[in-house]
């Protein structure tokens, strides 16, 4: 992302420390990221994006085989680019490079362990953006399961991703009803959906993700074609009201 390729800037007074401890993985991972296969033209583009931050530690280990079989389902569908995004930490915010081989993504996820710190969803949105504008970006795909920043700036970000074709499918871990709210909103504003993202249901949750990558990959007449209830409740929130 573009934050990262930039020195950083100065610690403010009062300010925490970045966390040292991290920096030979978080090297690790650019150097791993920028050695995946350069995409195909032509492809549809999927954005998987997480929340790596200390919340989701208690049930992070099962998230992150949830995840990874996300992943798989987004892997089998033809025609499709996959590009992973995470925060964490002081400022944290990572992009990988895009790529047809879901496996070497769903490698390099599993390899992320939390770190305390922020929500960084604006991060997140700013660099869809800035992938949409360069070149198409069918959808992209949060799960979290906090909301920490104003929801105003979120909004206008995620409208702006609206207008840019790219739709938000927002899975939320935990039931946090303020939570919900705000990512329902942004998913709304997109064009998107959102779902629950249950570590009880990792069936369901494949079949969501399946049809989202559907979708990134042939459009809604893909979707509509599928048919099946994965499909249709997507396609409930994603038809205009």
């Amino acid at each position: 992302m573009a934050e990262d390729r930039k020195a950083p800037a100065a610690r403010k007074p009062g300010e925490p420390p970045a966390e040292t401890s991290s920096r030979a993985e978080i090297e690790a991972f650019v150097r791993q990221a920028r050695t995946l296969g350069a995409p195909a033209e032509g492809r549809g583009r999927l954005i998987f994006a997480l929340d790596a931050t200390m919340s989701r530690q208690p049930t992070w280990d099962a998230a992150c085989r949830l995840q990874a079989e996300m992943f798989d389902e987004a892997g089998k569908v033809g025609g499709l680019e996959v590009q992973l995004v995470y925060y964490r930490g002081y400022g944290e915010c990572r992009a990988s490079r895009w790529v047809s081989d879901t496996r070497a993504l769903r490698d390099l996820m599993t390899g992320i362990d939390v770190r305390g710190g922020q929500t960084q969803i604006g991060k997140v949105l700013s660099h869809a953006r800035r992938e949409a504008r360069e070149r198409k970006v069918a959808a992209m795909v949060f799960v979290g399961d906090a909301l920490e920043e104003p929801i105003d700036p979120l909004a206008q970000k995620a409208g702006e991703l609206g207008m840019l074709g790219l739709k938000l499918f927002v899975f939320q871990e935990g039931r946090d009803a303020k939570v919900e709210t705000g990512f329902r909103e942004m998913a709304r504003l997109t064009g998107g959906a959102y779902a629950r993202f249950d570590t009880n249901a990792a069936g369901q949750l494949a079949e969501l993700l399946r049809a989202v990558a559907v979708y990134a990959a042939g459009g809604l007449k893909a979707l509509e074609k599928r048919g099946g209830a994965p499909e249709r409740l997507l396609l409930a929130q994603m038809r205009p009201r």
